[in-house]
């Protein structure tokens, strides 16, 4: 399908770095998709490329965070693929908002920010993707996908970015924290390590000679322990408390 919206492209289709699980989903149902964006002609065009896909289902729409929060929890959707700069109330405001409501939706940041302060502050905010509008019309389902079946989904780009402000972050805290982070594992230790690298659970399995489903049980306690989300927030919670160190 031609591109019928922004500035995406319709080639590189593997320039989305992820974590998680495969994407073969064994979903009966679709995945029901709120669209949030202040260009109405941008949200028709994510419709027109979504309508287009089987398991993938535009079940509404909304112009600025506001609306979002309030169609969320009307519609509880699955994910909520949302843009960062809108009026009245931006998308990383409205993120919070909308995992109060409807805490089962999965969100994915779409913009054309490439500012680091909102790629954090989308992650302290409960996202669980950024992705770079440039991306092509086939990443956009993709990730979609990937996102509900428990991928964090991130442009390479901003990635990038994302690790050289652990690096900094490592760098410039020497100071240690008064209360001591929770206790891992040595083999959870050793799936988290995996995780970062951004391997899903079936090779993570492989590589440590367990089943599939003893990987997914030590992503759950690991996250449990750390009291975070999603496995993005796990790494980025290791390296800054020195769990694993980035070369």
């Amino acid at each position: 399908m031609a591109d019928t919206f922004g500035p995406m492209r319709d080639e590189d289709a593997d320039d989305v770095v992820g974590m998680g699980p495969d994407t073969g989903s064994s979903r009966k149902e679709p995945i029901r998709v709120l669209v949030v964006d202040d260009h109405a002609l941008f949200r028709r065009g994510l419709e027109i490329v979504l309508a287009a896909e089987e398991d993938i289902q535009v079940v509404g729409e909304a112009g600025d965070g506001a609306e979002a929060v309030d169609k969320a929890a009307d519609l509880l959707p699955d994910i909520v693929l949302m843009d960062v700069r809108m009026p009245k109330r931006g998308g990383i405001e409205a993120c919070t908002s909308i995992k109060e409501v409807a805490p089962s939706a999965k969100i994915i940041m779409l913009t054309i920010s490439d500012e680091e302060a909102d790629l954090y502050d989308a992650i302290k905010a409960g996202a669980t993707g950024y992705l770079l509008k440039e991306i092509s019309t086939d990443e956009v389902a993709t990730a979609i996908r990937a996102v509900a079946d428990g991928q964090s989904q991130i442009s390479p780009s901003m990635a990038s970015k994302l690790l050289t402000e652990f690096k900094s972050m490592i760098q410039r805290t020497d100071e240690r924290r008064l209360v001591p982070a929770p206790r891992l594992t040595d083999r959870e230790l050793e799936v988290l390590k995996l995780v970062a690298t951004g391997m899903n659970n079936r090779d993570i399995a492989k590589e440590l000679f367990i089943s599939e489903n003893t990987v997914k049980n030590h992503v759950r306690n690991i996250l449990e322990k750390l009291q975070l989300h999603s496995r993005m927030e796990a790494v980025v919670y290791a390296m800054r408390e020195k769990i694993l160190e980035i070369r």
